[in-house]
């Protein structure tokens, strides 16, 4: 392996085990956790039913509808989450797969379930079009998102602010998939469509990582200047240490049934 490869091998798996550990923060918060019952309880699988969880990540979704009785496989498209996963939870089914060619025959899963996956794809309805594909008649589908447009929080500048966050969601593939899942549910053909809202409020210091991390992306992206992030954080910093830090996290939740 060319040192080139090696050093851009190595930049991708420092980004990923960045990310599993922001997911692991998350995860294990109260509201995180009321999410996924709820994601688990809309899918109703049955003990022994096969359950894909497509952007698994590193595992833990599979792990608590496996304790339910689900016969469930985790699928990423990232081989490093895949690994951590695979370490966490060894008797678990973890795959290597791309959401729009799932490794299962036409109409042989009876859940799908895709959590913040959605909008890092391009091309969501073509996702969904392969989960219709795969899922047996009377099979549910259960979506979660965060519209990355609908972030709230609290700030001296709303401006700059509104430029932070848009900059941010600018950089994602498909920053608003979250509002259209309940269409996306009806255009790929399911039924007894239904769409829920849960709010995620954050007021300590434990919001600043994704606070800071939003305008650190935003300059880089030329949005902002280096130091307008730095006053936008250290604002931020002042506000956790203070009790006045304000953040609203809209997560969006559709669930639908094939026919």
């Amino acid at each position: 392996m060319s040192k080139e490869k090696h050093d851009e091998r190595e930049t991708r798996e420092h980004a990923t085990d960045g990310l599993i550990a922001r997911l692991d923060r998350a995860e294990r918060s109260p509201g995180a956790e009321r999410l996924r019952t709820r994601t688990y309880e809309l899918l109703a699988a049955e003990p022994g039913a096969p359950v894909v969880d497509v952007g698994c990540g590193a595992g833990r979704a599979v792990a608590e509808l496996a304790e339910r009785g689900a016969r469930v496989t985790g699928v990423d498209a990232d081989v490093r989450m895949v690994a951590v996963a695979r370490e966490r939870w060894p008797g678990a089914d973890f795959r290597v797969a791309d959401v729009g060619r799932l490794p299962f025959g036409d109409g042989t899963v009876h859940g799908y379930r895709a959590d913040k996956a959605l909008h890092e794809l391009p091309d969501p309805a073509a996702a969904l079009a392969e989960a219709r594909r795969v899922l047996a008649p009377g099979g549910r589908v259960v979506l979660v998102g965060q519209d990355w447009e609908a972030l709230v929080l609290d700030a001296a500048d709303a401006a700059l602010t509104r430029t932070i966050v848009h900059a941010r969601a600018s950089l994602i593939p498909s920053p608003r998939a979250a509002r259209r899942q309940r269409g996306l549910l009806l255009d790929a053909g399911l039924s007894a469509v239904t769409a829920e809202a849960h709010t995620t409020v954050l007021t300590g210091p434990e919001a600043l990582p994704l606070l800071t991390g939003l305008a650190e992306r935003a300059c880089a992206a030329g949005a902002i200047t280096g130091d307008q992030a730095g006053a936008w954080c250290a604002e931020q910093r002042e506000r956790a240490r203070t009790d006045r830090l304000f953040l609203a996290v809209p997560m969006f939740l559709a669930a639908g049934t094939a026919g």
